[in-house]
């Protein structure tokens, strides 16, 4: 090969590099540039998947606050449910009992009529009648107010929840003992409240 043929094809060899320089050149930019698009995309998904997290974990904060307060207003409606049961309870037994003290001393004034209404009929008053009208409409204004006088418990079993005994006889027939065979004082209740014992004689 001549010298002259050697020189043209380093010209040619020259040419091809500078041709091929640029487009390397230009494929390493769009390298770069994808590979920083492809950074700013996976930084975008990171911060997008934190920012997921971080409302996700206020969405748990609300749900469990949510469920904190309903809890303590059960537990409070609830408080208040029972009190107000309490004091109306406590208020009714109030209105029924309040005139306990006067109704308890009216008992002995029962007490005293029914001692004139028996010796009245021992004796044979005229007054009997009388007597016998004022008794009855005492007794029926008394009931009105709750107070009623308790069950004859002569011939049944001895009650300690309703009844004092005051002595103890010898029993008339077996099926006596242990048994009330006589009622000194009658027993009265205000409502299911017992006012006065009933006082007793009990078989033995």
């Amino acid at each position: 090969m001549t010298n002259k043929e050697n020189t043209a094809k380093k010209d040619m060899n020259k040419e091809k590099f500078a041709a091929e320089e640029p487009i390397e050149a230009q494929e390493k930019e769009v390298n770069r540039e994808e590979g920083a698009e492809n950074q700013e995309v996976e930084k975008e998904d990171v911060i997008g998947e934190g920012e997921s997290a971080a409302e996700l974990s206020d969405e748990e904060k609300l749900k469990a606050e949510n469920q904190e307060l309903k809890e303590k207003y059960l537990r409070l409606y609830s408080e208040f449910e029972n009190y107000r049961r309490r004091t109306s309870k406590e208020r009714l037994e109030l209105i029924k009992t309040a005139s306990e003290d006067v109704l308890k001393d009216l008992i002995a004034v029962v007490d005293d009529f029914e001692r004139a209404i028996k010796a009245e009929e021992k004796d044979g008053s005229n007054s009997l009648e009388g007597s016998l009208l004022i008794y009855n409409k005492l007794t029926k204004v008394l009931e009105s107010k709750g107070l009623t006088a308790m069950e004859d418990p002569i011939g049944k079993d001895f009650d300690s929840e309703t009844q004092e005994a005051i002595t103890q006889i010898p029993a008339p027939s077996e099926d006596l003992k242990g048994k009330v065979i006589d009622v000194v004082e009658k027993g009265y209740k205000l409502g299911e409240k017992v006012v006065r014992f009933a006082k007793v004689v009990i078989g033995s």
